[in-house]
């Protein structure tokens, strides 16, 4: 667990990546040996963002359409020379954190599971002839649900598991395993958007984790270190909490 190249010579492609959750991972992946094609949105500033960073590239797609899937893969395959670990994290926009009930749930669900699956399925042919295949699922912030919105949330996190465990289902034949992290109150740029609106909302985040307090990014990256590296060599199908647990559970 200790050794700070245990990630040497593998290649990792990392979605969202310009800030938050996303950067923390590029970063923490590239300390550790890994080279990285760090990928946001055209508008994100991510290659600006790693340009000084020695072994992380930033490149710019459409994160919001399934179809470009293929060619964004193609495009890193083709820069990083394959790919072992894919990290994957979509765009969530909504104007007001959701509540139980919100219609736009299943319309931000079916679109991630379009993008995660069209991306994985991209992916698959360059995992196959990595001898550590690796996919790691980023599932929504709990920000991005409302205080009356722990049913919506939980709904998220069983979509993202269900895909999850489909996916190491189909991919443990070669060697590759999937799995999901499901972040709790991290504080990203998003979050600290959406808790400067409602400052109510922070501190129920806050009231609901054991250890009362927001997380950072990096600690998720840690959990993702774990996931992409052979420590993690036989867990598949499955997903990891980043929450400082659940209070009063």
């Amino acid at each position: 667990m200790g050794d700070p190249l245990r990630l040497y010579g593998l290649k990792a492609v990392v979605t969202s990546a310009a800030s938050g959750i996303g950067e923390a991972i590029s970063r923490t992946l590239v300390k550790h040996g890994a080279t990285v094609l760090a990928v946001d949105t055209i508008n994100s500033g991510v290659e600006q963002q790693f340009e000084s960073v020695k072994g992380i590239e930033g490149h710019t797609a459409n994160l919001k359409d399934a179809a470009r899937m293929p060619a964004l893969i193609e495009e890193a395959a083709e820069k990083l020379g394959g790919i072992d670990i894919l990290v994957s994290e979509f765009p969530t926009h909504v104007k007001a954190p959701l509540s139980d009930g919100d219609a736009l749930l299943e319309q931000l669900l079916e679109q991630r599971a379009g993008l995660v699956m069209s991306i994985c399925r991209s992916a698959l042919p360059y995992l196959k002839m990595s001898p550590t295949g690796r996919i790691i699922n980023i599932g929504f912030l709990r920000s991005v649900f409302a205080t009356d919105g722990a049913e919506a949330f939980a709904r998220s996190e069983g979509d993202l598991a269900a895909l999850t465990r489909a996916l190491g289902a189909d991919t443990g034949k070669f060697g590759i395993t999937a799995n999901y992290i499901q972040p709790g109150a991290i504080m990203t740029p998003v979050s600290r958007d959406a808790f400067k609106k409602d400052m109510a909302l922070r501190d129920y985040c806050i009231s609901q984790s054991a250890a009362s307090r927001l997380g950072e990014p990096v600690d998720v990256a840690k959990v993702a270190l774990f996931l992409a590296s052979d420590d993690a060599a036989f867990v598949s199908g499955t997903g990891l909490r980043v929450d400082g647990g659940r209070a009063g559970s």
